[in-house]
């Protein structure tokens, strides 16, 4: 009979050998009682830095060493030379053909205007005998300016300040020739309303003379900032170019001292290459400079004066007209205390651009540096001297009740020797002044671009074959370990 076994314990037999526990170990202290870790993984950044030191103790690897700075050193000089030459020349251009081509329009806007002010006014005081030759000039005048207005708004930046000016002027320009044709109509019927709507239309012309002359002002330092960006050194440029250029030699003083060699053709050929570029620099910017410089002098500031001495004119010649249009009507107050007395403003403003226009005739004599320049600028004060003596009988006829004596002698015939022929005289003149002095500009101007020109793209391609000649030098002398 058998029995079934009760219980869980296991059966007797041999005993099973048990692994001990091992207890968990403590790293063993260093010496300074601080357990060991293992060392932090390096960057690839170190060990570059550890293989680049190590290549330095032999002659091959400061070799390569050498030859990667030569490398870098004259792509840098060449890259810097590209960028800051191209940076003066594109202000040098600017100069040329943007800048000082918008103060000539901004010029020729303001004279424009201030001329068909002065037609208007002319028209004006010959009542129905209007002349077909001052309704013409007017015209003529009224679209230059619309012509170059339309020129100098497709050129100016978006939402500068010369922006705004030139939509004002678009938009003020209308107005006045519809009140300078109300003017005209009233006139000719004889109705007195004309003369104040020609008033009206000189007050609305006044601003627009403003806007014009504060236009030019913003164009001429505009042009002065091109100057100032196309005439320093590029020093930057130029002390890279001796840095290569010192690196060069010392590279290869050092190979003649190791090798006794005298030449490795690839440095001399980098050597000559960069030194190319920094002669070409240094000489073409001095010979663009110099250019720019003479244009400025001899050139813009004529110009300048010149512009100034027509605005002063121009100003002048309205003033005057509008004396004997007025009749008295606009007064004013000069001086203090018991010297106090009642001028004429139109005449008051006449006497005062007058001496203005004396003295830019004075100042534009002085900078004319050839007879070409100065010739015309005489002729003009000759004119505006005979100017003044008309003016003074045309004002005494005036004062004396003579309102058509004084009128002959400011708009009557050639017989009659009015002022009107002196001030036609003295714009011609100016003009002509204005017409050399501009040769004269774009002439040297030109010369300064030219010097420039290839300069940058030159720069970058020689730096890129000094650098391939400084490689191929080093490859040279890295050949005979092999």
């Amino acid at each position: 009979m058998t029995h079934q076994q009760t219980g869980s314990a296991a059966p007797p037999g041999p005993p099973v050998p048990v692994t001990p526990t091992v207890p968990p170990q403590v790293p063993r202290p260093g010496p300074q009682g601080v357990p060991d870790t293992p060392p932090p993984r390096r960057t690839a950044w170190a060990e570059g830095v550890d293989r680049l030191r190590a290549a330095a103790t032999t002659e091959p690897g400061r070799l390569r060493v050498i030859g990667a700075v030569l490398a870098v050193l004259v792509v840098a000089f060449g890259a810097v030379t590209a960028w800051q030459m191209t940076e003066r020349s594109t202000a040098a251009d600017a100069v040329l053909n943007s800048s000082q081509p918008l103060s000539a329009d901004a010029a020729d806007i303001y004279r424009s205007l201030a001329d068909a002010n002065t037609a208007a006014s002319s028209g004006f005081l010959a009542g129905g005998q209007e002349t077909e030759a001052s309704r013409t000039r007017y015209e003529s005048d009224i679209r230059l300016a619309a012509d170059k207005l339309v020129t100098a708004a497709a050129n100016s930046e978006p939402g500068s300040p010369s922006e705004k000016t030139i939509t004002r002027l678009n938009k003020t320009l209308p107005e006045y020739k519809g009140l300078v044709e109300r003017a005209r109509a009233n006139n000719r019927q004889g109705f007195p309303l004309g003369g104040a709507y020609l008033r009206y239309a000189n007050s609305k012309m006044q601003v627009m003379l403003d806007d014009a002359e504060t236009l030019y002002k913003v164009e001429n330092q505009r042009l002065r900032s091109d100057y100032d960006d196309a005439t320093p050194y590029p020093w930057i440029a130029i002390g890279a170019g001796v840095l290569a250029l010192g690196a060069l030699v010392w590279v290869q003083r050092r190979n003649y001292r190791r090798t006794n060699r005298v030449l490795n053709h690839g440095l001399v050929a980098a050597t000559t290459a960069t030194a190319i570029v920094l002669l070409w620099l240094a000489v073409g910017h001095t010979v663009a400079r110099a250019g720019l410089n003479e244009s400025y002098d001899h050139g813009v500031r004529s110009l300048n004066t010149l512009n100034d001495a027509r605005i002063a004119s121009l100003k002048a010649r309205g003033n005057e007209n509008l004396t004997l249009v007025s009749r008295g009507a606009e007064t004013k107050e000069v001086g203090t205390g018991a010297d106090v007395k009642v001028v004429d403003v139109y005449d008051y403003d006449f006497e005062r651009q007058m001496k203005d226009l004396t003295t830019k005739l004075a100042a534009a004599e002085a900078l004319a540096d050839d007879g070409a320049g100065v010739r015309p600028v005489r002729a003009a004060t000759a004119n505006m001297k005979v100017w003044k003596d008309r003016h003074r009988e045309a004002r005494a006829q005036d004062d004396a009740g003579n309102y058509q004596g004084a009128l002959d002698r400011i708009i009557g015939s050639k017989a009659d020797e009015p002022t009107g022929e002196c001030f036609d005289n003295v714009d011609d003149a100016l003009n002509t002044a204005l017409k050399h002095e501009r040769v004269q500009f774009e002439r040297a101007a030109g010369d300064g671009l030219g010097a420039m020109s290839g300069l940058a793209a030159g720069a970058a391609v020689l730096a890129v074959l000094a650098a391939a000649g400084a490689v191929l030098g080093i490859g040279r002398r890295l050949s005979e370990y092999r």
